[in-house]
């Protein structure tokens, strides 16, 4: 049975340091869908060569999951527990921010040296109660690592979870199934699974007929019930999507700022920690 579309919502520009970036999750008509919290799509920027530095300053985190989808270009991020990187395009970055850290990410200085086109998405991805005060780690998807789905007009990739009998790398603590790439025009794929699982669609670009009714258009995400384990996907025009599926965390949300834990008291506790220096230092 196919699961319905409860709603359809549209990505609404939000300032984060120097980027605008468009935010369908939270929206005032639909907090939260566990266990997904927060979706930021910085929509294509073009860059010329030799452009400025640019990159969201140093910030907190706790008690959940920031992921990186690279679409294009290449970034790079450090933080204050001594760890940095380089996320190529295409590639899928799981950061588990735990008890805590400080945190920086942009474009890499050598995408700006040579220049060209930068976009993402960012989950920020809810885990258990009882796994927020971890150890923060890191874990990197490379586009060869990836499963991939293809046929006439289908290029997909697998980050996380089964996806047609196929397991991408990412893991999580909970069961989440994320699944992304590009649909040619008239392309019909369903996309399984499972009863009682939270599942959205973002579409980035293109646009899109869900199980034969709702269209779906560019930079909107679609949100649909627990019940039902399917939805069909009709590309209407070449399209680029985000696929997301996972099982509900089933505890209260209190999320506030770069923070995501159970109750205010926890939130409370966290800024103090942040006051106190208790993240640590990260230079910019």
């Amino acid at each position: 049975m196919n699961k319905n579309i409860l709603h359809i919502l549209p990505g609404k520009e939000k300032s984060i340091g120097e980027e605008t970036i468009l935010q369908p999750l939270p929206h005032k008509d639909f907090r939260f869908a566990s266990p997904f919290i927060v979706i930021h799509h910085l929509p294509p920027r073009e860059y010329g060569t030799d452009s400025p530095p640019e990159r969201i300053h140093p910030h907190p985190h706790r008690g959940f999951a920031p992921v990186t989808f690279l679409f294009n270009g290449e970034g790079y991020h450090k933080d204050s527990l001594g760890n940095s990187g380089t996320l190529k395009e295409g590639e899928v970055q799981w950061m588990f921010a735990g008890k805590g850290l400080l945190h920086s990410e942009g474009p890499s200085k050598d995408f700006l040296k040579r220049g060209g086109k930068y976009e993402f998405v960012q989950l920020w991805i809810n885990v258990p109660a009882k796994e927020k005060m971890g150890e923060p780690y890191y874990q990197t998807a490379k586009v060869e690592e990836m499963p991939s789905v293809e046929g006439e007009g289908v290029e997909l990739k697998i980050a996380s979870g089964s996806f047609d009998s196929l397991n991408g790398p990412i893991r999580s603590f909970t069961p989440i199934t994320s699944v992304f790439g590009k649909l040619n025009k008239e392309v019909r794929k369903e996309f399984k699974t499972t009863e009682g699982y939270r599942t959205l669609l973002y579409l980035l670009d293109g646009k899109l007929k869900i199980n034969g009714e709702q269209v779906l258009e560019a930079r909107h995400l679609a949100v649909c019930s627990k019940d039902g384990d399917s939805i069909v996907i009709e590309a209407l025009t070449d399209s680029k999507i985000l696929y997301l599926s996972g099982e509900p965390i089933d505890e209260p949300v209190a999320a506030k700022g770069n923070i995501v834990m159970n109750t205010a008291e926890e939130i409370a506790q966290a800024e103090k920690d942040y006051a106190d220096g208790k993240f640590g230092v990260l230079e910019e």
